[in-house]
């Protein structure tokens, strides 16, 4: 039985042989979502506070779905144009006055365009960052790289919820739009000072003619579609813990904001508590990315069957592990797996297109399960989005498949 300095040991050296440049990355990503409030929130607050229906709720919440899309192809295209540092620094810094001033819009419409505009903004960011990975790592740390930082977002998630349920209940909401934007504009100064500009590609490299077949070799590229599909279904399914669960707290359970944000603080204290070990191990193990997003796919999908069993609010916490578990077991792999598919030169339409399927559930998720809230109850929402996940299985299943053959086929092809 492993001793509790073993396990220390082992946690430890889950993080060793990472960049420094990495943990500046995390660092100034931590600062960044902690100060992140508003989004868990955000539901209730046009709810609540606007006095907003709840398909209009959802119908403002697809517009951050929308912004999203535009905003992740934008980011892709300008991270291979321009570099990835470039995009990183002036989405941080705009998006941060952006957020200051969304307090003020108050109007449907008006909400509806500023959050569109905010988010095209805003998801520039992820594109590059995923880029940036790859450029400040070694290949056989990226995954790591990745756990690292979203280890660093949940650690500011664990302060931001909790901190913001609580200025919520004392202060309002409007404090949260001045800490979501302040806290972007310093990470963009910390950023410049801490993190030194760097080249993916050498400058001949970047200046070399692709060959007319990888051009657009994205849309050729089937495995990399049915990955793309698994991504979107397991948006579907993860969104619904920031759009449909924290109405449903209130309306099932009578549960206040403060409470929301102790059930995301237990999916942070997990993930920091234990997805850098997971993701080392499975590394170790050399486990198969298809096979990983199964798993996920269906822990995902039952953590919402059983919140068909909803008599006490403890259930919450059960389907919360279980999501969370999921979440670790795939979400670190698929920016491994997008990243590796790319072609040189290509890296970011690649995780343009990577971040653009949680973007088509960003849009859908809120519009089509506040519609069947709505017109058939929670949990038929719960039902269909468990079905979300056995499908993203199937596609999983398909994906292992399809790599399976394919590698198959270039061997027989080399051997010949």
């Amino acid at each position: 039985m492993p001793t509790m300095k073993n396990i220390y040991l082992n946690y430890i050296s889950s993080f060793k042989g990472l960049s420094k440049e990495i943990w500046l990355l995390a660092f100034v990503t931590f600062i960044n979502r902690a100060g992140t409030m508003i989004l868990p929130f955000l539901s209730r607050y046009l709810n609540e506070e606007l006095m907003f229906t709840l398909e209009d709720v959802g119908i403002i919440l697809s517009f951050f779905g929308i912004g999203s899309l535009v905003g992740h192809y934008l980011g892709g295209k300008l991270t291979d144009k321009i570099g990835f540092y470039n995009v990183m620094v002036r989405s941080l810094l705009t998006t941060g006055f952006l957020f200051i001033g969304l307090q003020f819009v108050t109007t449907f419409w008006g909400l509806c365009l500023s959050v569109f505009f905010i988010m095209s903004i805003a998801d520039m960011f992820r594109p590059a960052l995923f880029v940036s990975l790859k450029a400040y790592s070694k290949p056989e740390n990226q995954t790591r790289s990745l756990a690292l930082v979203r280890l660093a977002i949940n650690l500011g998630f664990i302060f931001g919820p909790i901190v913001g349920g609580l200025l919520i209940v004392n202060n309002g909401y409007v404090s949260l739009f001045w800490i979501d934007g302040l806290t972007c504009i310093i990470s963009t100064l910390l950023f410049v000072m801490l993190v030194k500009k760097k080249e993916l590609h050498d400058k001949d490299e970047e200046h070399e003619e692709q060959p007319e077949e990888m051009k657009f070799s994205i849309f050729r590229d089937k495995p990399y579609l049915i990955f793309l599909g698994i991504s979107f279904l397991m948006g579907m399914v993860f969104m619904q813990l920031f759009f449909t669960m924290p109405t449903y707290h209130y309306f099932q359970f009578g549960l206040s904001e403060d409470y929301t944000g102790l059930l995301l603080l237990l999916n942070g204290v997990i993930i920091v508590l234990l997805e850098m070990p997971i993701v080392h191990w499975l590394e170790i193990k050399k486990s198969s990315y298809p096979k990983l997003f199964l798993y996920s796919s269906f822990l995902m999908a039952i953590s919402f069957l059983f919140l068909l069993f909803d008599a006490h609010w403890e259930i919450l916490i059960l389907q919360m592990v279980l999501i969370t578990v999921g979440e670790m077991i795939a979400f670190p792999f698929t920016n491994t797996f997008a990243i590796n598919r790319a072609k040189k030169g290509s890296e970011g339409i690649y995780m343009a297109w990577y971040s653009i399927a949680f973007s088509f559930a960003h849009i859908l998720c809120p519009v089509i399960s506040f519609a069947i809230i709505e017109k058939f109850g929670y949990r038929t929402n719960w039902t269909i989005t468990a079905i979300y996940g056995f499908i993203a299985m199937f596609l999983s299943f398909w994906l292992y498949i399809k790599l399976k053959r394919s590698t198959k086929y270039t061997v027989a092809k080399t051997a010949s």
